[in-house]
């Protein structure tokens, strides 16, 4: 005869084996999460930082690790997460969709190694391009893992490598105008001071008042104005060149003439001219994961909660592959 008094649990299939939340509210505390952060969650909901971080990790082992099985444009990148403390971590990011892929806590190439290795010899072999900056600590990794890639340079990097020269170059004016007699001193001050963000705007860009600006200080200041006249060139064949002929042919136009103002730059460009002037064929720009590298430190900067990377790994690839379905 069947016990009618003897108590029993209904299976219920919204609801985690040993969890007190069903699958419908850990979506939404996770959701709430991707767009705030652990402590404000937490507080709104009348809930511990624990039980939010257990729910959204609830969610993120069905969501996560990412689907990379179509990854084909890789983009490699650092980024500093703490100001000052001269700790990086490596951005992976899938440069079709736009999308973080991964984190990895150091840029030593066996941790980077691993993480790629993750993705198994399949993706690995059907990855047929990898943007990457020129620290050159990756280059010879990705030929090893992918060797079906071409490996290029962002065309953002290089711009940015320029610019720093350029605004050194500025500075140097500035130190150089101490040795000026006292009527030119002023004028060459006076000239480059609030420049600046005049000098890097694109010249078709600027306003009435930066037009002013920089015709006064290319008056006072040759160096500044032919440093200036190079980096608008600089952007103008990366923009125009139609096929990777006349791209390398204009690049090296432009070395020629910019040698004399920025030999760092060019020196660096020389070394790297092989997978700078790819882009020329692709097209590839890395300049998402700048985008992608600024709402990472805005995360990090509320990122209540997160102890340790992977757990920032989690909230961070959450942020970009929280399906909309279970968002509605």
């Amino acid at each position: 005869m069947q016990d009618y008094h003897k108590p029993f649990n209904e299976s219920l299939d919204f609801v985690e084996k040993k969890k007190n939340f069903t699958n419908r509210y850990a979506q939404s505390i996770t959701e709430q999460v991707v767009h705030s952060d652990i402590n404000n969650v937490a507080k709104n909901n009348k809930l511990t930082e624990e039980e939010v971080w257990s729910m959204v990790k609830n969610v993120a082992n069905k969501i996560l690790p990412v689907d990379v099985k179509n990854l084909q444009k890789l983009g490699i990148d650092e980024i500093s997460l703490v100001k000052s403390q001269g700790k990086f971590i490596v951005v992976l990011v899938d440069l079709s969709t736009h999308k973080l892929i991964g984190l990895v806590a150091e840029i030593k190439q066996e941790a980077i190694k691993k993480k790629m290795l993750e993705w198994g010899d399949k993706v690995l072999n059907q990855i047929k391009e990898v943007s990457m900056d020129m620290t050159g600590n990756y280059k010879s990794l990705v030929k090893k893992l992918c060797p079906n890639a071409d490996v290029t340079v962002d065309r953002f990097h290089v711009t940015k490598m320029i610019h720093e020269e350029f605004l050194q170059a500025r500075i140097e004016q500035k130190k150089a105008a101490s040795s000026l007699k006292a009527k030119e001193r002023a004028n060459l001050l006076d000239s480059l001071k609030g420049s600046k963000y005049t000098l890097l705007k694109a010249e078709n860009n600027l306003s009435d008042a930066d037009k002013v600006k920089l015709k006064q200080v290319k008056d006072a200041s040759l160096r500044v104005g032919a440093m200036h006249t190079l980096k608008e060139e600089f952007h103008s064949l990366f923009e125009k060149s139609n096929n990777l002929g006349d791209g390398i042919l204009e690049l090296t136009d432009w070395l020629k003439k910019a040698q004399p103002y920025y030999k760092k730059s060019v020196e660096t460009i020389k070394r790297w001219l092989g997978e700078i002037v790819g882009y020329f064929e692709s097209r590839t720009t890395n300049g998402i994961v700048e985008g992608i590298n600024t709402k990472l430190k805005l995360l990090k900067r509320c990122g209540f909660g997160f102890r340790n990377l992977r757990n920032f790994e989690i909230r961070a690839l959450l942020f970009w592959h929280f399906p909309k379905e279970l968002a509605q």
